[in-house]
């Protein structure tokens, strides 16, 4: 019940296996450079052997930036790389920066190629796994409305010999991540090599991966892929759009698009088809961007200007915002899910009282000197102008000082670091008050950086106070 002023016992009722993993909530703010000089921002992995053995998956030798190489490049020659004629196709519109990644992927750090700087990731057949670390800020950069194009080979394309292919690379980025590993995508690649295929695309006029500004697809090719088998009972949004011939519908997708959060996804089962041809001395390679029995040309540039957003809308860059409420599990209904903190934060015991629903968030309370803290992992686009974090609060207190704040509750904003931007509010016994109240607080000074919010509930060493919190929400607009 609300109004408790004996200490807390954590027993049956609590979330024991809730345990210490964070320090505080992370709100990941992506940062949004002013007015990109062009509207799409594409970003081209090369930290992950995409230049192991025969593979030459670059752009340009020009790294980050091809400019760097030829500033105004109007051949495929012009640039260095298998990946040339994509990459000069893209820059001789005009409406395209292009940047290629030789470093960890991270998402809402300062440097020049994090991925909050891009609306497309283009994944071309990495052959290195990635890291804890990287997969949180994929998954996040898609989910806050990024472009992630992923290019994969046969079963057994272990290029640098290191016990891992792009299938098994990407099917583990998508399973195995801290943003969400259940299917995200509603497809999973298949464990295959295929010899040779033309595979076609199937009939829709209205989609523009299929119909785009830089052409009609109408086949693709396999010269040693896979494909995919699609879920879309785990995500409506998945579509296959080129198919292994002789299937259809969930299985044998050679080319298929899908969406997570405010994100788009391509999925390609062979790099042979964005394989020009040319590239750096002593690789072996072969023409497929320009195969005369397929469109691989149009399929590359028409998926990369989707999952850009078309005509400039952006992506996890933050170009545009999609009002939502960003926090998981916000009510804590569902225990410990989508948060992280100190074990027994997250409860359904009777000593206490949720606002609504049966679980609450339950900080402080002992009656003795104790911190406890509370963590959830979101990101709010840039260009959102609002974003306000709100929660109810009830606190009780056996104290009886109307003076002075012997245990507190601090709401705190930080850096990657873990330095202190700033403290919205604390909270302390002298706050005690029957009932919940709704707090709220701005975070829109912090758009275009990462942050995290960190809420600690700290105790004395006598007399417990506990803060009781619950129905959070982080809304933007």
């Amino acid at each position: 019940m609300l109004g408790l002023t004996v200490p807390r016992h954590r027993l049956g009722a609590v979330l024991a296996g809730f345990s210490l993993v964070a320090a505080g909530v992370a709100v990941q703010v992506a940062a949004t450079p002013a007015a990109a000089a062009t509207p799409h921002r594409i970003l081209f992995d090369n930290a992950h052997a995409e230049t192991a053995g025969n593979a030459d998956w670059i752009i340009s030798t020009g790294q980050p930036d091809p400019l760097g190489e030829d500033s105004s490049p109007s051949a495929e020659t012009d640039w260095t790389g298998a990946l040339s004629s994509w990459g000069v196709a893209l820059q001789k519109t005009g409406d395209y920066s292009l940047r290629t990644a030789t470093s960890a992927l991270t998402y809402g750090g300062s440097a020049a190629t994090d991925l909050s700087n891009f609306d497309t990731l283009v994944l071309p057949e990495p052959n290195t796994l990635f890291t804890t670390a990287e997969k949180t800020a994929i998954m996040t950069f898609v989910k806050n409305g990024g472009g992630l194009f992923m290019i994969s080979d046969h079963t057994g394309a272990d290029r640098n010999n290191d016990g891992e292919d792009a299938v098994e690379i990407l099917n583990d980025l998508m399973t195995n991540n801290s943003v969400d590993s259940t299917d995200p995508f509603g497809f999973s690649i298949d464990s295959l090599s295929i010899g040779s295929d033309y595979p076609s695309a199937i009939s829709d006029s209205s989609n523009p991966v299929l119909h785009g500004s830089f052409g009609t697809v109408t086949k693709s090719l396999i010269a040693s892929g896979t494909t995919a088998t699609l879920k879309p009972a785990d995500n409506s949004a998945v579509k296959g759009l080129l198919y292994r011939t002789g299937y259809s519908g969930n299985t044998g997708a050679f080319f298929a698009t899908s969406t997570f959060g405010s994100g788009r996804v391509a999925f390609w089962g062979d790099s042979s088809p964005m394989d020009d041809g040319t590239g750096q001395s002593g690789n072996t390679l072969y023409d497929g961007w320009n195969d005369s029995g397929a469109t691989n040309a149009a399929l590359a540039l028409n998926a990369t200007e989707w999952l850009a957003g078309g005509s400039g809308s952006g992506g996890g860059g933050g170009s545009t915002c999609t009002p939502a409420q960003l926090l998981g599990n916000n009510g804590f209904e569902s225990g410990s899910s989508a948060w992280s903190g100190t074990s027994g934060v997250i409860t359904n015991s009777g000593d206490e009282s949720a606002r609504t629903g049966s679980y609450y968030a339950w900080l402080a309370g002992y009656g003795s000197a104790h911190t406890d803290t509370l963590s959830q992992s979101v990101t709010v686009p840039a260009a959102c102008t609002t974003a306000t974090l709100s929660f109810y609060l009830h606190v009780d207190t056996a104290e009886t000082t109307t003076s002075t704040a012997y245990d507190t509750l601090k709401v705190q904003v930080l850096n990657g670091s873990g330095t202190v931007l700033g403290t919205p509010a604390t909270y302390s016994n002298l706050n005690a008050a029957s009932g919940y109240t709704q707090r709220s607080f701005s975070l829109a000074g912090y758009a275009g950086q990462t942050v995290t919010l960190k809420f600690t509930g700290t105790e004395g060493s006598t007399l417990q106070t506990s803060f009781v919190i619950d129905d959070t929400a982080l809304n933007v607009s």
